[in-house]
């Protein structure tokens, strides 16, 4: 048995069946159309001025991270309050009352209120007393207080 490439078939099939093949071509029909400019696809990108305000009291965590990395790379937020709006929450946090906040449930695809979260975070960093983390913790607060 032979196997010969498509190209080597394509070509014997010519030379064989040349007088069915210069009946059936229509090489006269073929236009070559000019490229376009615009490539046209399935998948687009919102443009980031565009954009309505996200509602951080009811949004999900894959939205926020959304959100937050197109925040970074036009420099409105720093590294560090991209960090802490990127990494996942916690299974359980205190409120600032002391009451333990079952977290567990919130996925990816589940509506939250980030901006309470935040908030109650931040008044529990102040009255802790670490300088650090209420400062990443302001700015969070300060970016999501600013776009809703």
């Amino acid at each position: 048995m032979e196997i010969f490439s498509l190209r080597s078939s394509q070509s014997l099939l010519f030379k064989n069946n040349t007088n069915n093949n210069a009946k059936s071509s229509k090489t006269a029909d073929i236009t070559i159309e000019p490229k376009q400019t615009v490539a046209q696809g399935s998948f687009q990108i919102e443009d980031f001025d565009s954009r309505k305000t996200i509602d951080f009291t009811a949004v999900s965590a894959g939205e926020l991270r959304s959100y937050a990395r197109q925040s970074f790379d036009n420099g409105l937020i720093d590294p560090n309050t991209f960090a802490a709006i990127s990494e996942p929450l916690p299974m359980h946090a205190i409120d600032p009352r002391g009451n333990v906040i079952d977290l567990s449930n919130v996925t990816d695809g589940t509506s939250f209120n980030f901006l309470d979260y935040y908030k109650n975070q931040l008044q529990i960093a102040m009255s802790i007393g670490d300088p650090n983390e209420v400062q990443t913790l302001k700015s969070v607060v300060g970016f999501l207080a600013s776009e809703a």
